[in-house]
């Protein structure tokens, strides 16, 4: 499982002419999932990610949570992560959870995410999202389990 994280002033979803998931302050997650992922792997990521202190303190240091700052989480699927572009110039997805598997782990993910109290939105699964974000620093980083 395989996740990029971006801490954002804002970010949303939209598909088709809707807004889909929103969030101020937060933390964008695009999260991919690949064949043999599991449950403990996606708890451990939500607690990773929501443990993380990403955000500033009255010093300017990194050294608050998402949970500390009132900030929100907007999760989005993003099979392209389990994309290899080693050969050729096309991705190969062989290591990409099956949709139905993928939809699954994504859903059991994102209410994981939920059971921890911080606001939790989302993008629909296999939708065709567009995506904006005002990346927060900028702050990313790719976390695998």
């Amino acid at each position: 499982m395989k996740a990029v994280i971006q801490r954002v002033a804002s970010a949303s979803v939209v598909v088709g002419e809707d807004i889909v998931g929103r969030i101020d302050h937060g933390i964008l997650i695009l999260l991919g999932v690949e064949k043999g992922d599991s449950e403990a792997q996606a708890d451990w990521l939500v607690e990773k990610i929501c443990g993380l202190r990403l955000f500033s303190d009255e010093d300017g240091k990194m050294n608050l949570s998402v949970a500390e700052v009132g900030g929100a989480l907007l999760v989005v699927s993003q099979f392209t992560l389990a994309g290899n572009c080693a050969k050729g110039k096309r991705p190969s997805f062989d290591t990409a959870a099956p949709p139905d598997e993928g939809k699954r782990l994504y859903e059991y993910f994102v209410a994981s995410a939920r059971q921890t109290g911080i606001p939790v939105e989302t993008g629909i699964f296999q939708a065709d999202m567009q995506v904006a974000l005002v990346n927060d620093g900028p702050v990313t980083f790719i976390l695998e389990r």
